[in-house]
């Protein structure tokens, strides 16, 4: 497949939340993702699991932040500068976010989730179960990252 050919995708659902701005980053947070009613056939058995990867287009990147290419992790001027694709940021050539959440419940076409990080609206483009698979060891990562997990595991003290 040539380099600029464009692909299209169709959303399967929208998100559902009351959290505004920064609200999102709430990990405790209560979302719902809506699925259009003709993939409902596509959730059955997905109560069996507990978590959930949610694809997400992340609709409200303008063009001109797709050209971003590098970034403060978080947008911590103290962290170094690094590419786009070191860094768990919306600002990317393809704004497609992708999250781990905690699956509570499946009501007909509307999943119950905990954890979302998106805005009310979001176009959803897949969810898929957690798997073993997703698991690794020995995962390296570097100083900067290790500083921010160090930060947020003291303000969980």
């Amino acid at each position: 497949m040539p380099f600029d050919e464009k692909i299209v995708l169709s959303p399967i659902g929208h998100v559902k939340t009351s959290a505004v701005g920064d609200e999102v980053k709430d990990k405790s947070l209560i979302s719902h993702i809506v699925l259009n009613r003709e993939f409902v056939e596509g959730l059955d058995g997905i109560s069996e699991f507990s978590h959930l990867f949610v694809l997400f287009y992340l609709d409200q990147v303008t063009a001109e932040q797709r050209k971003t290419l590098k970034v403060h992790p978080r947008g911590r001027a103290d962290l170094p500068l690094k590419g786009v694709f070191t860094v768990r940021t919306m600002l990317r050539p393809n704004p497609i976010g992708l999250t781990l959440v905690e699956l509570l419940n499946v009501d007909g076409n509307v999943l119950t989730v905990r954890g979302l990080d998106a805005y009310d609206g979001t176009p959803v483009l897949d969810v898929k179960t957690y798997d073993f698979w997703d698991m690794a060891e020995n995962v390296k990562v570097p100083e900067w990252w290790k500083k921010l997990h160090e930060e947020k595991q003291q303000k969980l003290k």
